[in-house]
């Protein structure tokens, strides 16, 4: 039983960056609804809140792709 292999495709490293990543993401959006301008033109809605979810997406992205010495074995 201390034998079986790990399945998982991601190591735990991966999964918190992707946690982060996805609760970044969430904030960007809500960001964007704060904007009081009408249609969201202002500050938040389109400068402020779009940066924060590029930030999420960014760090999904190497979430993804990072290497950790989990998934080497």
């Amino acid at each position: 039983m201390d034998n079986k292999k790990n399945n998982l495709p991601f190591g735990k490293k991966n999964y918190v960056l992707m946690l982060v990543g996805i609760f970044t993401l969430i904030v960007g959006f809500f960001i964007m609804t704060l904007d009081k301008e009408p249609f969201g033109f202002g500050f938040l809605g389109i400068t402020l809140g779009p940066i924060v979810v590029m930030t999420g997406f960014i760090i999904e992205f190497f979430a993804i792709l990072a290497n950790t010495k989990e998934n080497n074995k």
